[in-house]
Parts: C-alpha cells; sequence; structure tokens
C-alpha cells in the first residue's frame, strides 16, 4: 500500500495562508491597511516614545540645572543664610550645599537630615556635573545636579536635584504610547471596513441584480450611482451591456421565429407539388391500362419544375441571407442590363421601357437580372395592359422603377408582400406557378448590395415597386436629364 508524503512545513503554511487569507475585497482591503498602519505606527510610536522620554529625561536636567544656578549665585553674593535653603524651580525639592570635607552646610526641608546626596565633587575646570544615583534607599533613585560655587579649593558644592519621575521610570509612559498607537491602528481598521464597506455596496448591488437576471429577461438594469467613479462607470458599462444583449436577444426571437415560419411555410410549400406528384404516379400504378403516358409524364414535369424553381429559390435565399451579395461586384450598367434582360424575354404584355444611360451600380450582375426577372413576372402576372420598367438616377442612387395597371397593393399588405410564400387573395387565386419566394428574394438581394425596394400605387392605377441601389463612382450622382436627352429612351418591346 502506498502512503502519501506528509505535507512539508511550506506546503502547510500555505495551506494556512489560503485558509486565513479574507475572501472579500473588504476584508482584504481591511488587512492591507491594519498591516501597513501596524508596520508604520508601532515603530513610529516607539521612536515618538523614545523622544518623548529623551525631552523628558533633559527637561529634567534642565531643571535641576537651573536649580543648582540660582542657589549657587545667592551663596556667591552672601544671601544664604542659615542651614536651610529653598528651591524655587518646581520638582526640584532635594537641595543641598556642602563644604570641602564633605560637609553639608545648609539643606532643603526634603534633604535635611541626610548625608550628602553624591560623592561627586567637581574641579575648578569643569564646574557642572550630572549624576544619576540609586544610592539612598529612602529616595529611591535620584538625578542630581552638582555645581561648583567657585572656582577656589575651599569652594562649596550646590548638589540640587529630585527623584526620577514616576512616568519615566516605570512602564505608564511606555503603556500611554502603546495605547495610544494600538487607538490609531483601530481607528484605521475601523475607517477603511466603513468605506471599502460602503464603496463597495453598489457592487453587491450590481452583483445582486445581475444573479437575479436571466436569459428570459434582460429588460433588468443595475443601479446606477450618483457620481463618475470606478463603479459608476462599472454599472453604466453593465446597464448598456445588458441593453445590447436584449436587443441582439429581440433580433435573435425575431430570426428564430421567422426561421421557423420559413421552415414551415417551405415544408408546405414543397409538401404540395410532392404529394401531387406521388398522387399521380400511385394512380397511374394502379390504373396503367387508363393511364395515357405522355399525359402523365408532362405533369409530372410540371410539379418537378415546381420543385426545382422552389429549391432554387431556397438554395439562393440561403447564400444571399448573410447579408452580402455573396459573389465578387463589379460595375453594372443599370440602363443596358435591363435592356437586355427585357429583349430575352416573351411576355404576354409588352413591356414600355424609360432608360436613362450611364447609370451605373456596383453589383453583381446575375442578381440584378433576377430582381428585374421577379418584378417583371410579378407584374405581368397581375397586370391588365401595361407594364412598364424605367431605370434613373436620384441623388446618389439609382432607382429601378416597375410599373402596373393591375389590382395594385393595398396599403396594409405593402410590409408583408416580401415575407417569404406570402401571397395576397388576389395573388392566390390568379397564381400561375410563382413560389412564394420571388419578392422576398429581391428583397434580400436589395438588402445585399446596400439597397431598398419599396412598393406603393403606380400612377397607372396598380402597383409600383421602386428598387434603390448606391450609385458607382462613374455615375458621380448626377442629377437625371431632361425627357427630351438624346440619351434617354422610350421603347415597347415584347
Amino acid at each position: 500500500m502506498r502512503h502519501r508524503p506528509f505535507p512539508s512545513p511550506r506546503a502547510l503554511w500555505r495551506l494556512g495562508r489560503r485558509l486565513h487569507r479574507p475572501r472579500s475585497i473588504r476584508g482584504r482591503v481591511t488587512a492591507l491597511i491594519a498591516l501597513l498602519s501596524m508596520l508604520l505606527l508601532i515603530p513610529s510610536g516607539v521612536l515618538a516614545g523614545m523622544v518623548a522620554r529623551q525631552e523628558l529625561t533633559n527637561a529634567g536636567w534642565l531643571d535641576a540645572r537651573h536649580a543648582a544656578d540660582l542657589i549657587a549665585a545667592a551663596d556667591r553674593v552672601g544671601r544664604l543664610s542659615g542651614p536651610e535653603v529653598t528651591s524655587s524651580v518646581p520638582g526640584v525639592d532635594l537641595v543641598q550645599v556642602v563644604a570641602p570635607g564633605p560637609r553639608v552646610i545648609a539643606a532643603s526641608p526634603a534633604a535635611r537630615g541626610l548625608p550628602p546626596l553624591t560623592s561627586v565633587w567637581p574641579s575648578p575646570s569643569d564646574p557642572q556635573s550630572d549624576v544619576q544615583t540609586c544610592a539612598h534607599p529612602a529616595l529611591g533613585c535620584i538625578r542630581i545636579s552638582a555645581l561648583r560655587v567657585t572656582s577656589s579649593d575651599d569652594s562649596t558644592v550646590v548638589y540640587a536635584g529630585g527623584p526620577v519621575q514616576g512616568l519615566i521610570s516605570t512602564g505608564v509612559f511606555d503603556a500611554l504610547f502603546s495605547i495610544q498607537v494600538a487607538l490609531l491602528i483601530s481607528l484605521a481598521v475601523w475607517a477603511t471596513w466603513k468605506i471599502t464597506g460602503r464603496t463597495l455596496r453598489p457592487v453587491e448591488a450590481i452583483r445582486a441584480e445581475l444573479a437575479a437576471t436571466n436569459v428570459n429577461d434582460l429588460s433588468s438594469r443595475v443601479p446606477e450611482p450618483n457620481s463618475d467613479d470606478e463603479v459608476a462607470r462599472l454599472a453604466r458599462t453593465v446597464n448598456s451591456t445588458l441593453e445590447r444583449l436584449e436587443k441582439a436577444k429581440t433580433g435573435m426571437d425575431h430570426a428564430l421565429a421567422q426561421q421557423r415560419q420559413f421552415a414551415s411555410d417551405a415544408s408546405h410549400e414543397l409538401r404540395t407539388p410532392v404529394a401531387g406528384l406521388r398522387a399521380q404516379l400511385e394512380e397511374a400504378r394502379l390504373h396503367p391500362e387508363d393511364t395515357d403516358l405522355d399525359d402523365l409524364l408532362g405533369r409530372a414535369l410540371r410539379d418537378v419544375d415546381r420543385l426545382q424553381a422552389i429549391i432554387t429559390d431556397l438554395l439562393l435565399l440561403a447564400r444571399i441571407g448573410a447579408g452580402a451579395p455573396g459573389a465578387a461586384t463589379r460595375e453594372v450598367d443599370l440602363s443596358e442590363s435591363v435592356r437586355m434582360e427585357v429583349s430575352r424575354r416573351a411576355d404576354r404584355l409588352p413591356v414600355q421601357l424609360r432608360l436613362t444611360p450611364g447609370v451605373y451600380v456596383d453589383a453583381v450582375d446575375t442578381q440584378i437580372a433576377r430582381v428585374l426577372t421577379n418584378l417583371l413576372d410579378n407584374a405581368q402576372r397581375h397586370a391588365r395592359r401595361l407594364v412598364r420598367v424605367e431605370v434613373r438616377p436620384a441623388g446618389d442612387s439609382a432607382e429601378l422603377v416597375v410599373d402596373d395597371d393591375g389590382d395594385g397593393v393595398a396599403e396594409a399588405d405593402r410590409a408583408r408582400i416580401f415575407e417569404r410564400f406570402t401571397r395576397l387573395d388576389a395573388s392566390r387565386c390568379r397564381d400561375r406557378g410563382g413560389t412564394g419566394l420571388g419578392l422576398a428574394i429581391v428583397r434580400d438581394i436589395a438588402r445585399a448590395h446596400g439597397g431598398t425596394i419599396e412598393v406603393s400605387a403606380s400612377d397607372a392605377g396598380g402597383a409600383r415597386f421602386v428598387l434603390c441601389l448606391p450609385l458607382a463612382a462613374r455615375s458621380g450622382g448626377a442629377a437625371p436629364p431632361p425627357a427630351s436627352h438624346a440619351g434617354s429612351g422610350l421603347a415597347s418591346t415584347r
């Protein structure tokens, strides 16, 4: 049996660090501020305590020296009388005037009856000395300034001082600075915790709102703080993203709905000729002796032609459905393309042409021909006596206009007439084999070329289809010439 090795100390340290590391940003920032505060304030507090203690010590020595100077000056002028002296400096209550011997000749009430406070005897070259001694158990540790009154050999010496302050000699002074540092660190941690919490409160609100948002409903928005900081910009960015996602979802839902409807309509349109073809073949199989083979083959081929036309149109729609022409474009003379396409047709009604020469567009010529074919088929299917095609520039665009004098298109139906497999009631009763995809193909080709297709009422009483495409650079967006211009033409053809 294989035993796993015991984790190394380094691994245990990493595990402990991972377990004790705060998980929230608020906790991490607070821990960082606490660490920085300790790194900065603790050494600063220790240094400040040392400086303050030194200043108090120096102040004590200065007081002792000042008192010794005053007593020595009074002794020099003979103002000391009697065995008692009094110090006028606060905190300096131990004063002795000592003659060589040593012999105490005068003392303050606090030093009365005591032997000389120290054995230090300043020399004439160094008349003043500072001494700290603990030789007197009754007094504890004291600080004494010893000052020689004169430079003569029999000069007296003044001892002036007092006990070491309890604030300095005990740990109270250090405790005060420790409490101060601890309070400052606690204040920094508390302020950081509060400020970070208030700063991150909008982030928590954004998180909660996003957690409640689901893919089926993207209409909700996160709250935006009334500021211009990073959190407010984050909230605005999140709301902008949600808005774009909502629009994209709406578009996708619409596209999926259209795709489902298209699949349903396509299956219906394909099922009809397939069902007719199957019925004819099954009838011929059941009654071969009563079947006219030529008639059967003719009807079957017509159904096959309809199937092939539907499938071809579906494939074309799939190629141009991505919003691009799907093939290399080139400059196409729209008027010449219309003239050539109309000359190939054999329609039941003559087509009147009004063509302005030199109208060029960047397009796929075969697809432009398909647009014209579909529009002419639609016009020939519904017209009574007139079909007219016009090509003209209009600003920065080229317009291809197809008019007829049929029943026209009701205003309520003009938007949906370009949907796939859409037939109006009038067209259903007069349909002659259309696939229901002709105008949808026109619309998709126009969009793929950056153009539009619209339907309105014709001045001939029927429908007017207007295809608008961007002009190529060669056309230059010139205004259309007058009707009498040599380049314009009005012709009829079959």
